[in-house]
C-alpha cells in the first residue's frame, strides 16, 4: 500500500477523493438521523430555557452632564473632545462603591455592591456625552427603581467629584414589558445547530474507524487484489433451503419410524 504511494503520486489524490465522495454519500443516507438530532437539541433547549433559566428585565435611563465650560460663548472643539472623554469617568463613577452603597441605603436592598453593580451596564452614545444606564432584574418593577435611584446617585457623585455644573436627566427608566433575556429562539437555534454538529461528528467517526470490507471493490482499493467472481447470498433464499433440508429429516425419520 505504502509503495503504491511512493511510485504512484496520483494514489492519495483519487483515494481522497473517493473518501469524500463515499463520506458525504454517508452522510446523505443518514440525513433523517442529523435532521432529527438538530430538532430534538433545539427542543431540548427550547424547553431548557423556558423551564430553567430566570427571564430578565432591561431599564433603560440616560443622563447627560453638563460641565462649567458649556455655560461659555465661546466654545471650541477639543472642549467638545475633552467633555467627550470625561463620559469615560463618569462611566466608572457610576459602578463605584459609593454609588452602589447609596443606592442600596436608599432603597433599603438586602445586597452588597458587587452584587449591584453586576446588575449594571454603562454605555454612551457614539461622539456625544449621553450615557445610558441599563439594569437588570428579574422584577421588571425592581429594574426601574434601581435604574432611577442609580441616576440620582450618581448625579450627585459627578457633580462633588468631577465638578460639574449639573446632571440632566434625559430620560427616566422604563418600564420593560418583556424580557430582554433568555433570547429563546437564539438558544433555539444553538441547540438545533449542536445536535447536527454531533449527529454528523459521530457518523464521520463511524465511517473512519469502520475498516471492514463490504464490497469487491473495497478489496480492490484497500488490499490491491483483483476480484475473480463474487457469490451473491440472500438471506430468504437460506433460510428456505434449511426449511427444506429439516422438512426432508423429518420425512426420513419419520420414514424409518414406520419401517421399524
Amino acid at each position: 500500500m505504502s509503495y503504491d504511494k511512493m511510485t504512484n503520486p496520483e494514489f492519495d489524490n483519487d483515494e481522497i477523493t473517493i473518501d469524500l465522495t463515499e463520506l458525504l454519500m454517508v452522510l446523505w443516507s443518514e440525513i433523517h438521523i442529523i435532521l432529527l438530532s438538530g430538532m430534538l437539541m433545539a427542543l431540548l433547549a427550547f424547553v431548557g430555557t423556558r423551564l430553567f433559566i430566570t427571564p430578565l428585565y432591561t431599564s433603560v435611563t440616560q443622563m447627560y452632564v453638563l460641565t462649567k465650560q458649556d455655560n461659555n460663548a465661546n466654545v471650541t472643539y477639543s472642549d467638545l473632545q475633552t467633555g467627550t472623554q470625561l463620559t469615560k469617568d463618569y462611566m466608572v463613577l457610576i459602578k463605584s462603591r459609593p454609588v452602589m452603597e447609596q443606592v442600596i441605603s436608599a432603597l433599603n436592598l438586602d445586597m452588597e455592591a458587587e452584587e449591584l453593580a453586576d446588575m449594571i451596564s454603562v454605555e454612551t452614545e457614539t461622539d456625544t456625552r449621553v450615557l445610558n444606564i441599563s439594569v437588570r432584574n428579574k422584577d421588571p418593577k425592581v429594574a426601574k427603581e434601581l435604574a432611577d435611584a442609580v441616576r440620582s446617585a450618581v448625579g450627585v457623585q459627578i457633580t462633588e467629584i468631577m465638578d460639574a455644573e449639573a446632571v440632566n436627566t434625559v430620560q427616566e427608566g422604563n418600564l420593560a414589558t418583556s424580557p430582554s433575556s433568555p433570547n429563546t429562539m437564539k438558544n433555539s437555534l444553538i441547540g438545533g445547530i449542536l445536535g447536527v454538529i454531533i449527529a454528523i461528528g459521530v457518523i464521520v467517526l463511524i465511517f473512519v474507524l469502520d475498516d471492514t470490507v463490504k464490497s469487491p471493490d473495497d478489496v480492490e482499493q484497500y488490499l490491491g487484489l483483483n476480484v475473480l467472481t463474487s457469490i451473491p447470498i440472500q438471506e430468504g433464499a437460506e433460510k428456505s433451503k434449511t426449511k427444506k433440508v429439516r422438512g426432508l429429516s423429518a420425512k426420513k425419520l419419520m420414514g424409518s419410524s414406520k419401517k421399524r
